[in-house]
């Protein structure tokens, strides 16, 4: 992913899966497009999503990286998958 969106979420009664929802219903209003990529940092990775902590939630693939801080979520679409011309 070259471009995305910087999200910040540290609400501490959702589950990670819940934060990247909403930022991606944000995410597609914003931009049009439906988000199929995020990365959080690997300390997120660990919070429980629906029980599971996979790695694709609501047809997102969640990442983890350490160059996105805590509670911070860089969502975008993945630049390998999207149609070129």
């Amino acid at each position: 992913m070259n471009i995305g969106m910087l999200w910040f979420d540290n609400d501490t009664q959702s589950d990670l899966s819940q934060k990247i929802q909403r930022a991606a219903s944000y995410y597609q209003q914003k931009y049009g497009k439906q988000p199929d990529l995020c990365y959080v940092h690997p300390s997120m990775a660990q919070a429980p999503m629906n029980g599971n902590p996979g790695i694709k939630t609501g047809g997102i693939e969640v990442k983890t990286t350490k160059s996105v801080l805590p509670n911070h979520f860089w969502i975008g679409i993945n630049g390998k998958t999207a149609a070129t011309n």
